[in-house]
């Protein structure tokens, strides 16, 4: 045991020694109560790495006392699923629990791999707990979504890490024989990005250069130890978020030169492209936005080519669409306008449609008035007629504020000419 790395030796056996996600398996919750029930069904565990999937589902395993079966969707094909199944009905006796078969990063799993594990999961012959990365409801077919419960899972809070560190110095076989005194704690945090395994290697890694029995964690000391260890590119770690940070700041800086360089330490570090292009997408509306609207499709058609192609041709995709974006005039007032908007929502509440903009399928809808006085804009010269379209708590609220980019200046432009002095 004392050859494992340290997160595994930490990994907690049962639901007491379970950090995190109180809002699924703390006192009196959802999930806690199904497994101390005894009656857990399929479902799946949505979250980013390192915030306990693959333990919660061990410790469902354990307390059911249900065997066990352990697939990984990167190394796994349709045999592979079969051939567990075949196990688990083997192993399966008259009313004794359905045994359990755990699929990490479910999301990778293809649609005949996904296909496969249908019948098995709707008839009982195992209990499916599936782990995800990604939203299960673009990666998971519908048919065996439906069949599953969806949880989702948060990265670990502050106080959760510090819990976590002080039980590894203070309970862990190794750390314990040390005296080791957490000093300063805020860099282990942020490089631990609220991933629990993240945290307990850094820690490891740190202790590990240290030849006196008596060790100080200090954060200086931490920076040092990861800066010189050569897999500092963590995907899931601070140096993931901070490069991705300096990649998408350097699109919206303009400079196609740095958004390149932070391209490339992405693809040298082994970052999912996929991820990378997301990010693409998301840039091209947040940043860059109605000042050119071509750069959303085209990180649209990045995302949908690198999907065909792969990689490694993939990462010329990827370039191509990261010099575009950051050579392109740059607008935020979409993004401006619908958080005005949510926040209106938020402070206004539900206020009512009105009326001549509503609908009216039924007779009795009619003799209300819903849609009674609504102008067809196509009935009118170039197509548009003063109306009211907002609720009349909001009458002539503004949201979007078009920005100086040839494109939006056009945009007002024609606003201005239709609802004159409003815009």
């Amino acid at each position: 045991m004392m050859n494992q790395p340290l997160a595994e030796r930490m990994r907690p056996r049962n639901l007491d020694d379970y950090i995190g996600q109180k809002h699924l398996v703390g006192p009196g919750a959802v999930l806690r109560k199904m497994i101390e029930a005894g009656r857990v069904p399929s479902f799946i565990l949505w979250g980013p790495p390192g915030v306990g999937k693959t333990t919660l589902a061990r410790i469902v395993a354990n307390r059911l006392e249900a065997p066990f079966y352990t697939l990984s969707a990167i190394s796994s094909g349709v045999k592979d699923v079969r051939d567990v199944i075949e196990k688990a009905k083997s192993n399966r006796f008259f009313d004794t629990v359905s045994p359990i078969l755990f699929i990490d990063e479910i999301h990778r799993f293809s649609k005949s791999q996904q296909d496969s594990l249908l019948n098995a999961v709707e008839t009982g012959v195992v209990t499916l707990i599936g782990a995800t990365t990604e939203n299960p409801s673009f990666e998971v077919i519908r048919p065996l979504l439906s069949r599953c419960q969806v949880y989702v899972l948060k990265s670990l809070e502050k106080d959760d890490l510090l819990a976590l560190l002080h039980r590894a110095i203070t309970e862990d076989v190794v750390l314990r024989e040390k005296k080791i005194r957490l000093t300063e704690t805020g860099a282990l945090l942020r490089y631990s990005g609220g991933d629990a395994r993240k945290l307990l290697n850094i820690l490891e890694l740190v202790v590990s250069a240290e030849e006196s029995e008596e060790i100080e964690i200090l954060d200086a000391k931490v920076v040092e130890r990861l800066q010189e260890n050569p897999a500092a590119y963590d995907k899931g770690g601070e140096m993931h978020y901070d490069i991705i940070s300096a990649f998408i700041k350097s699109i919206r800086g303009s400079d196609p030169d740095a958004a390149i360089y932070w391209l490339a330490r992405m693809v040298a570090g082994g970052e999912d492209p996929e991820f990378i292009a997301r990010r693409l997408v998301i840039s091209a509306s947040e940043d860059i936005g109605l000042a050119n609207p071509n750069a959303l499709l085209l990180a649209n058609a990045c995302f949908d080519a690198l999907k065909k192609i792969g990689w490694p041709e993939g990462r010329i995709i990827l370039a191509e669409t990261t010099v575009y974006l950051a050579c392109s005039p740059k607008s935020n007032s979409a993004y401006l306008a619908i958080d005005e908007a949510l926040r209106t929502v938020g402070q206004t509440g539900n206020l009512p449609v009105p009326l001549h903009l509503r609908n009216a399928p039924t007779q009795l809808m009619a003799e209300l008035d819903y849609g009674k006085d609504y102008k067809y804009a196509h009935d009118y010269e170039n197509h548009f007629v003063k109306q009211d379209y907002l609720p009349k708590e909001l009458a002539n609220e503004r949201f979007w504020k078009g920005q100086d980019s040839p494109a939006e200046r056009k945009l007002v432009e024609r606003m201005r000419s239709l609802w004159g002095d409003r815009f």
